[in-house]
């Protein structure tokens, strides 16, 4: 017999993580993120048959008025979904739970792969059929909204996953060129990268805040980075990285620089140049003249900064055997360092060494004409050269069809407002921060 039970913290993650669809957004850290950060109130539930558990389903409950409510399983619920009765199942025993909880709606987004290309753009052969599997969902009763093509979705329905089982060499060959002149570019500059701890969320934060306004908005306060650190470092890992340049070494490697072409411009003779020693010295001038200009360059940031300065900080998280990188932020300045690369390449050896088998950057486009904006953030993505994954997208289960149609009639207007609001207390506490 069937039952749809509430799981303890430790009986539920032990199914969870030993899922092949394991991910962090249906931890039960999550759950407990979500219930400090948006007041949501998180349910861990299994089914189970004969006191085995067959699936299970992190619930999120966002209460509305009159004690409605609706719900959402981020990334779905952990179950084979090639097991169609157990599904059907599952999402009975699902939903008459979220009728008793006067919940007007059941959202998820399965992580199910759609299509999948490889770095030279070739589709891979996928081990399910997407298509029984979307029309499986459909017959259950879920209602599918669309095969959204940017970030209209709760969670990215397109992103790159790069396979850890493969060598660092073979991951390194997929880099595009220009990826790999970068990073080699930054190792001569001799930018670093090192662990953060939660002192350097603040720093994050600032990194952050500066690649979002060249965006035009502002998503979270510090409090949301320093919450999601903390409780994600409790049970599982969430590793800070921050991508550093060292000022005062830069200017010392060009004086040394400097020093050494004016010696070799010295070394040719000053009369009777031949045509390939004028063509030397001009050569050698436009070197000289050049180093100048970044040693005053980087004397001013020196004078601003010190010594070190943060260009970027990257938050990534890991689950199970996958690792996701879930926030990147950049500053507006020496991005010709190309500490940017760098910092990936750090963290994605970091996920090699410690065994994990799936490295995801956390969202891409579908939509990939010249004139999208976010084309620039794909190209970027794209060039560590990881698979072109998109998913199934986001399925609603109406439980109240009166009230869902009011839902997605007023909570457009509802949200716009409550992100004009957020947007304006985010921009005083970045101004405050600034100060």
């Amino acid at each position: 017999m069937y039952e749809l039970v509430n799981l303890e913290k430790e009986e539920y993650e032990n199914f969870v993580k030993n899922s092949k669809k394991s991910h962090f957004l249906q931890s039960y850290a999550w759950g407990e993120f979500e219930k400090k950060e948006r007041n949501l109130t998180p349910y861990y539930l299994g089914l189970k048959k004969d006191k085995k558990i067959l699936a299970t389903a992190l619930l999120l409950q966002k209460h509305l008025p009159m004690h409605y409510s609706y719900f959402y399983s981020p990334r779905g619920f952990v179950i084979d979904y090639e097991k169609e009765e157990l599904f059907i199942k599952m999402t009975k025993e699902i939903t008459k739970f979220v009728k008793q909880k006067k919940g007007i709606f059941l959202k998820i987004d399965p992580d199910i792969v759609r299509k999948s290309y490889n770095y030279k753009e070739e589709e891979n052969k996928l081990t399910h059929n997407p298509e029984k599997i979307f029309k499986m969902i459909k017959k259950a009763g879920f209602k599918h909204l669309g095969f959204t093509q940017n970030f209209e979705t709760k969670q990215p329905r397109f992103t790159f996953r790069i396979d850890l089982t493969q060598s660092m060499e073979e991951i390194k060959e997929h880099f595009s060129k220009t990826t790999k002149q970068r990073i080699n570019k930054a190792k001569k500059l001799n930018t670093k990268v090192e662990l953060g701890t939660v002192k350097d969320i603040h720093e994050f934060f600032h990194l952050m805040t500066l690649t979002e306004e060249r965006k035009d908005f502002v998503s979270y306060k510090e409090s949301y980075y320093k919450n999601l650190y903390d409780i994600f470092n409790q049970d599982n890992k969430m590793t800070l990285f921050l991508g550093k340049i060292n000022i005062k070494e830069i200017i010392n490697n060009l004086n040394l620089n400097k020093t050494q072409i004016e010696k070799e411009i010295q070394s040719l003779p000053t009369e009777n140049l031949s045509k390939s020693a004028k063509s030397k010295l001009k050569e050698l001038e436009k070197r000289l003249e050049k180093t100048k200009e970044d040693i005053n360059k980087y004397q001013k940031y020196q004078k601003e900064y010190k010594d070190t300065i943060t260009l970027n900080a990257h938050m990534i998280i890991e689950y199970a055997n996958k690792a996701w990188v879930l926030y990147a932020g950049n500053h507006n300045i020496l991005t010709e360092t190309y500490a940017n690369y760098h910092t990936y390449l750090k963290h994605l050896e970091f996920c090699k060494e410690r065994n994990l088998k799936i490295y995801d950057q956390f969202g891409t486009i579908g939509d990939l004409n010249k004139d999208n904006s976010r084309l620039g953030l794909h190209e970027f993505k794209k060039k560590f050269g990881g698979d072109y994954i998109e998913f199934l997208g986001e399925f609603d289960y109406i439980t109240n069809k009166p009230l869902y149609f009011i839902f997605n009639k007023l909570v457009p207007f509802y949200r716009n407002h409550k992100k004009k609001k957020s947007r304006k207390e985010l921009k005083n506490e970045v101004n405050r921060n600034k100060r």
